[in-house]
C-alpha cells in the first residue's frame, strides 16, 4: 500500500505564536519585574508584545539577520523577556550566558558561540569592561536600560536598549520560519572540559512548553507564576514560553533571590506557583521561620537542580501547605526530563508512601523516552532496584552538540540516545532516582557500587561529619571503594566502628576495603564535595591487599 498523507495544513511551530496569543487573548494580563534600577515594572502581554515588535525593528537596523547569535547577560526581567521573543522570532538565535561562570569561560562561551551582539544588565558593565579585549567578534554592546540610568562606560560600542526602541514602531512583519530553525543557545557549565553548547529550535521550544504545561508544574491563565531559576539557566526552564502559551500572570524577581526579597515579590504578588533550586529555598524558608511568616497563596513548587531533602518537602507543606513537586532535566534537554506530580491521589497513599516518591527525581513524561543500562551496554530492568547510567532521547532532546564534533561523539550511543552521565534506577511507574553521576560510581566485578548511598550511609554514624566515597584500583575486581572520613568535632571514630555500622545496612561486597580520616574534605565552587580533587589527593593511595 501506499503511504497515505493526511490532509492537514502545515503550520509551524514558532516562538513567536507563543506571543501573539498572549497578547490576543491575555492581553491584560500582568507581567511584573523587580527592576535592576530598583522600582517594580508592570505592563501587560499587549504592552510587552508591543516593545518585542520594535526590538525586532531595531535588531534588523542593527544588521541582526537569521542566523546570528545575539547574547544576553542578564537577570529575571521584562527587557530580557522581550528579547526572548525579539531574537527568536526574527530568525536569529538568543544566546543567553550564565554570569556566574568565570570569566575565562565566558569569554569562551562569546567567541565559540561568534556572538555579534551582548544585550546586559547594568549589573554586568564592568564584566563585559574587563572582558571586552578578548571578545573578537562582538559588534556592539547594548546596556538594557534607558538614557537616563546609561552608565559611564569605556566598551567602545555601548548603545542603550530603551533609545534603540524608542526609534521604532510598534509593529513587525514576523518571517514565516521553518519549525525546525534555530531559537536558543545554552551552554553546559562545563564540569568538565569546555563548556558545550545547546542549539534549541523553534519547533522544540513549543514542545518543551506544552510539556510543561501538562507535566505537573500547576500552570493556567488562572495562576501567578514566579521563576526563581534564571532566564540563563536554560531558559528559565522554559517557564516565559508556557506563561504566554497560557497566558498565566509572571513574575521575575531580577537579581532579588535572597529570602526577604523573595518573600515580599511572593506575598505582595500573590503569586501561586513557583519553581527554581533548593538553595535557594533554604533562605526563603530560612526566612520565613525567623520572620515567623507564610505564604498563603502560595500552591506549588517545583524543585529541580539537585536532589530535595526530605525536610524541605515536610517544612513547605506542613508549615506552609506547599505542594513539592521534585524535577530532573539537564541543558540538554530543554531541560524537563521527569516530573513528580503524583500519580495517584494523596488520600489514596500514606504520607510514608507518598513522600518515599517525592524524594525521587520524578517519573517519566511523555515525549522522553528513558532506559538504564550497565557497563557493557546492557538494557537494564525498570524494577526500582537495578542502576545504570540514564539514556535518553526526545523531541527536546539535543541530537549533537553545537560546533563540537569530539563532545558530540562522546555523548551518544550506539543507537542515538543522549547518555546523561547519570546512573539511576527507575521503578516500575517510570520514576527515577537518581544514585550517582556515571564518573564516580564505582564498578567492581561487573557490578556497580552507589558512592552516594555508601556516603549517606557514613554520615548516619554519629561520630562523622562529612564523608565521600571514591573507587581505587584493584588487581582482581577492577576498583574497590575506600571511605574517606572527616570525624565530628572532638570525636575519634575507628575504622571498625564505622565498617560494623555499616555491616547489615548493605550488601557485604559494597563495604569499603578502607576507611580513612582526614582533616577536611575539596569542595567545588558549588558546594559539592570535589571527587576530582580528592582523587588527586589520594593519586598515591594503594589498598592494604594491593
Amino acid at each position: 500500500g501506499r503511504l497515505m498523507r493526511g490532509m492537514m495544513m502545515d503550520r509551524p511551530l514558532s516562538i513567536t505564536s507563543l506571543i501573539q496569543f498572549a497578547a490576543q487573548y491575555h492581553g491584560d494580563t500582568e507581567i511584573v519585574s523587580r527592576s535592576v534600577e530598583g522600582p517594580i515594572h508592570r505592563y501587560t502581554y499587549q504592552e510587552a508584545y508591543a516593545r518585542i515588535q520594535r526590538l525586532a525593528g531595531a535588531l534588523a537596523r542593527l544588521g541582526v539577520v537569521e542566523g546570528d547569535r545575539v547574547a544576553t547577560l542578564a537577570w529575571n526581567g521584562y527587557r530580557h523577556f522581550e528579547l526572548y521573543y525579539g531574537i527568536s522570532g526574527i530568525g536569529a538565535i538568543c544566546h543567553t550566558i550564565n554570569p556566574r561562570l568565570f570569566p575565562e569561560q565566558i569569554a569562551y562561551i562569546v567567541n565559540h558561540a561568534e556572538d555579534k551582539y551582548i544585550f546586559t544588565d547594568l549589573t554586568f558593565v564592568p564584566l563585559l569592561e574587563a572582558l571586552a579585549p578578548k571578545l573578537a567578534g562582538v559588534e556592539g554592546i547594548v546596556v538594557m536600560t534607558d538614557e537616563a540610568h546609561m552608565p559611564e562606560t569605556k566598551l567602545a560600542n555601548a548603545m542603550c536598549y530603551e533609545a534603540l526602541l524608542a526609534a521604532e514602531r510598534d509593529a513587525h512583519d514576523w518571517p514565516t520560519l521553518d519549525e525546525n530553525t534555530a531559537s536558543s543557545l545554552c551552554y553546559t557549565s562545563g564540569t568538565t572540559g569546555n563548556p558545550k553548547g545547546a542549539l534549541y529550535s523553534h519547533r522544540s521550544t513549543v514542545l518543551h512548553s506544552y510539556t510543561i504545561a501538562t507535566s505537573g508544574f500547576g500552570i493556567s491563565s488562572q495562576e501567578t507564576v514566579l521563576p526563581a531559576v534564571p532566564m540563563f539557566h536554560v531558559n528559565a526552564w522554559g517557564l516565559p514560553y508556557t506563561c504566554a502559551m497560557l497566558g498565566a500572570k509572571l513574575v521575575l524577581p531580577g537579581m532579588g533571590y535572597d529570602g526577604e526579597s523573595m518573600y515580599n515579590l511572593l506575598n505582595d504578588e500573590k503569586v501561586t506557583v513557583t519553581a527554581g533550586v533548593p538553595t535557594l529555598w533554604l533562605a526563603l524558608l530560612d526566612y520565613m521561620r525567623k520572620a515567623d511568616k507564610t505564604l498563603p497563596h502560595l500552591r506549588s513548587t517545583t524543585i529541580g537542580g539537585a536532589a530535595v531533602p526530605r525536610s524541605m518537602i515536610e517544612e513547605f507543606e506542613q508549615r506552609h501547605d506547599v505542594r513539592v513537586v521534585h524535577a530532573w532535566g539537564m541543558t540538554e534537554m530543554s531541560p524537563l526530563g521527569t516530573t513528580g506530580y503524583p500519580k495517584r491521589r494523596p488520600e489514596d497513599m500514606s504520607d510514608d508512601e507518598r513522600l518515599a516518591l517525592q524524594l525521587k527525581q520524578g517519573r517519566a513524561i511523555y515525549g522522553v523516552d528513558l532506559k538504564i543500562v550497565g557497563d557493557a551496554g546492557t538494557k537494564l530492568p525498570h524494577d526500582g532496584v537495578a542502576f545504570g547510567e540514564l539514556h535518553v532521547r526526545g523531541p527536546w532532546v539535543i541530537g549533537a552538540y553545537y560546533n563540537d564534533e569530539a563532545g558530540t561523539r562522546a555523548a551518544f550511543d550506539d543507537d542515538g540516545w543522549f547518555r546523561t552521565g547519570d546512573v539511576c534506577t527507575i521503578d516500575p511507574e517510570g520514576h527515577i532516582q537518581i544514585v550517582d553521576r556515571s564518573k564516580d560510581v564505582i564498578k567492581s566485578g561487573g557490578e556497580w557500587i552507589s558512592s552516594i548511598d555508601l556516603e549517606n550511609m557514613a554520615v548516619g554514624h554519629p561520630e562523622v561529619a562529612e564523608a565521600a566515597v571514591i573507587g581505587v584500583h584493584h588487581s582482581k575486581w577492577d576498583e574497590r571503594p575506600i571511605l574517606v572520613v572527616v570525624p565530628a568535632e572532638g570525636k575519634q571514630p575507628s575504622r571498625e566502628d564505622i565498617l560494623a555500622f555499616l555491616t547489615g545496612k548493605v550488601a557485604k561486597w559494597w563495604l569499603p576495603d578502607d576507611v580513612l580520616f582526614v582533616d577536611d574534605l575539596p569542595h567545588t565552587a558549588t558546594g559539592k564535595i570535589s571527587k576530582v580533587q580528592l582523587r588527586e589527593r589520594l593519586k598515591d593511595y594503594r589498598l592494604p591487599a594491593e
